[in-house]
Order: C-alpha cells, then structure tokens, then sequence
C-alpha cells in the first residue's frame, strides 16, 4: 500500500463547507489489528481502532495541527489552544487509532446531510495520520474501521471528498475500494493554483468488494 502520507480530505479542514452533519452513535467494541515492524522479542505493536472520548481532545488537536499539509487541508491550520471538539463536531463521530498507548490517527464519520432520503449514506469528513507514524498501515485502519462502523449503522454507501493533488490519499481509497464519481474542476484556490475537488465513494452492499467484519481488523 502507499505510504498514509498526507490522506486527509477537504472535510477535515473545511467540515462547516458540506453542511450540518448530525451526530452518530460510535461503535461498541474496539479494533485492534498488528502494526509496524516487530520487536526484538518478536512480538508485534498492537494497534487498535476504538471510539474517541473528550478526554482525546487535547491529543486530537495537537495531532491536528502537526498533520496539516497544502497538500490535503483547504483552510488554515488550527491554532495552538484551540479545542478539537466542538457543538458541531463531537467525540461521537469519530474514532481514533491508538498505537503503543499515543492517539496515531483520527477518521470523522457522519451523515452527508440532514435528510432522510440520505440516511442509507455516510462521509468520512476527515481523517489525518500522525507524520511520525505514517507508512504502517494506520490510515487503512482507520478508512477500513469506518467502513465497518457505517455499515453497522445501517448504511449502503461511505463516501469522501478529496483534493485532486492528494495522489497517497487517492490510491489508498482506491485500495480500500473506493472510486472516483464525480469532480469538480478548479474548485480550491491553493498556494497559486486551483485544484479538483475529487467525490469518491463505495458500496457497503455484501458482493461490492472487501470490506472488514467485526472483530479484529486482517
């Protein structure tokens, strides 16, 4: 797989740019999957997916800002001091990767839109690895616990949005079984140059391509 570098979407950034999104309730049951090189006693790091708490929050935000990147991030990046969570974006939409005890990553997964006729849809509206510990498999973990967290609740389909320049992130989608759907050209302005806004999506449908079960992460 690629490296997890630079696999945020533009929802992580911009998340007030899609909409409202309503709250979701997490998963019961943590993730754990091995991750990493083994160690000298020939036992690998665990890592495990579990839902987040407000107590991640500091964590969170510190992971945030040194995850930013022109690369995958259409605003700013978050100021020191500045929560994580909020009214609109609580502990309950999101899941955390947690590697040898430290947070590694973050995946947000809500509803696109408030409407009923949407309800059988999820979005990953951001998703960031820390930069220390990218390339050992933390954003498949992440990407794949969501999967199976918008399939528990009923969903038929997970999409994302994703800057067209961000090639790692796109090829991990595109591993996880995603697929392009639609673009919208020039829509960003960054750093001197308009960039895509890349719609994928995949089915959550049984036959529609691997996606995990409950239970430990393969």
């Amino acid at each position: 797989m690629p490296s997890d570098d630079q696999i945020r979407d533009p929802a992580t950034a911009a998340p007030a740019a899609h909409g409202p999104a309503p709250r979701t309730a997490p998963p019961a049951d943590p993730r754990t999957r091995a991750a990493g090189p083994e160690t000298a006693e020939s036992e690998t790091v665990e890592l495990v997916v579990r839902p987040a708490a407000a107590a991640d929050d500091a964590a969170l935000a510190d992971l945030d800002r040194r995850s930013w990147s022109p690369l995958s991030d259409v605003m700013p990046p978050r100021e020191p001091g500045t929560p994580f969570f909020d009214e609109r974006h609580g502990p309950d939409q999101y899941q955390v990767a947690v590697l040898d005890g430290r947070i590694a990553g973050y995946v947000r997964v809500v509803p696109p839109t408030p409407l009923p006729s949407n309800a059988h849809v999820r979005q990953i509206q951001g998703l960031a690895v820390d930069p220390g510990l990218r390339g050992r498999g933390i954003g498949r973990a992440l990407v794949d616990a969501a999967g199976v967290r918008a399939r528990a609740e009923g969903a038929r389909r997970l999409t994302l949005r994703v800057l067209g320049h961000n090639a790692p992130a796109r090829a991990l989608y595109e591993r996880c079984g995603f697929a392009v759907e639609g673009v919208q050209p020039g829509e960003f302005l960054l750093d001197g140059a308009y960039v895509d806004d890349v719609l994928m999506g995949r089915s959550l449908l049984d036959g529609a391509g691997p996606l995990p079960q409950e239970g430990p992460l393969p």
